[in-house]
């Protein structure tokens, strides 16, 4: 009775599904029970004919649907912690059918990159926005740094030398093209867009409401990216101290935003002055004067969060501290490490 009801309960958690994210913390010994290939072989029901995964889908949990209408993407964290949740189960079994996955994933990220190194959101790109270089959400930051993890890590090397060597030019084609998406105002280096132009690098909407702006949020993951390279170029070190000038400059002082019910009796945000309040940073900066935009769906933008609907008000992270950490701490200790640039961004 008590296999049984162990059985039962492992199936349960199974059904219930989540992300794999939260199963990476568990310990090498964990990934050789049951619980644990219960969840490979859920995680393997959703990978996509082209080799990744979709996205906003528990794909620990089985899946039982269309298998035609599963479409992989790199947005929303989908792809790369599923190929590193089977490598994990690869490294306790050695079973090659997560060794088979793994490389069938990672054959895909290397497929889905542009020539000149960038990422759309999806592969086969479509004709819509997705087909742009995507910062958006760290979709090709998280890409970049799950492929250092598969030529600098033991957890990957199963991997044959070829793809090895492929995903560090892959690496290196990153960087070289987020140094061409940078944005420069009047000579000088700022931040990035959430996505930019597959050809011509330049700064590209999304949605209605993601309008072609600098970045205060996807431009963190950017730079910490570049800030974990080793032996930076001059023109690296030109583009993290651009940026970082940037921040500082759009840091907004004296306000914070609060959520109180409104006349209708809904949660709302609003923001406040609050003389006390730590810094903030807008999601989107209007390029050229540097003010914050905000956006309903009819993609109009707006100088204040209280001029856009209750919907998207309360619906979009339009403000956040994303710099702040960064700023406070981890620039101060990477320019102590490696010094300045030369000064001409």
């Amino acid at each position: 009775m008590k296999i049984y009801l162990l059985v039962l309960a492992l199936a349960v958690a199974a059904q219930a599904g989540s992300a794999p994210a939260p199963y990476l913390k568990k310990k090498a010994d964990w990934f050789k029970g049951e619980e644990a290939r219960q969840i490979a072989a859920n995680i393997l029901s959703w990978q996509t004919d082209f080799g990744g995964w979709p996205k906003n889908e528990y794909t620990t949990k089985p899946y039982t649907g269309d298998r035609a209408k599963l479409k992989p993407t790199f947005d929303n964290s989908a792809t790369t912690d599923e190929l590193r949740y089977l490598a994990r189960m690869f490294a306790a079994t050695q079973d090659d059918r997560y060794r088979t996955a793994i490389l069938k994933g990672f054959d895909h990220i290397i497929k889905a990159q542009y020539p000149n190194g960038g990422w759309p959101q999806y592969y086969p790109p479509p004709k819509s926005y997705n087909r742009y270089i995507t910062f958006n959400d760290g979709a090709m930051v998280r890409l970049m740094l799950f492929l250092r993890e598969t030529y600098t890590m033991d957890l990957f090397k199963f991997l044959d030398e070829p793809r090895r060597q492929a995903a560090r030019a892959a690496f290196d084609r990153g960087v070289e093209c987020i140094l061409k998406c940078q944005i420069k105002v009047e000579g000088k280096l700022t931040a990035w867009c959430a996505q930019h132009d597959e050809k011509d690098f330049s700064p590209r909407p999304a949605r209605k409401y993601e309008l072609v702006s600098l970045s205060g949020a996807e431009s963190v993951g950017v730079v910490r990216l570049l800030m974990s390279l080793e032996k930076p170029s001059p023109e690296i070190r030109r583009a993290i101290e651009g940026a970082v000038a940037w921040f500082e400059t759009a840091k907004l002082k004296g306000i914070k935003v609060v959520e109180e019910k409104n006349a209708q009796g809904e949660q709302d945000k609003r923001v406040v002055n609050d003389p006390a309040a730590p810094p903030l940073w807008a999601r989107f900066y209007e390029i050229g004067t540097n003010r914050p935009i905000f956006c309903d769906r009819d993609g109009i933008a707006k100088r204040q969060l209280s001029e856009i609907g209750h919907e998207r008000r309360n619906g979009y992270g339009w403000y956040g501290d994303w710099p702040a950490s960064l700023l406070e701490k981890d620039f101060p200790e990477w320019k102590k490490k490696w010094g300045a640039g030369d000064g001409k961004n």
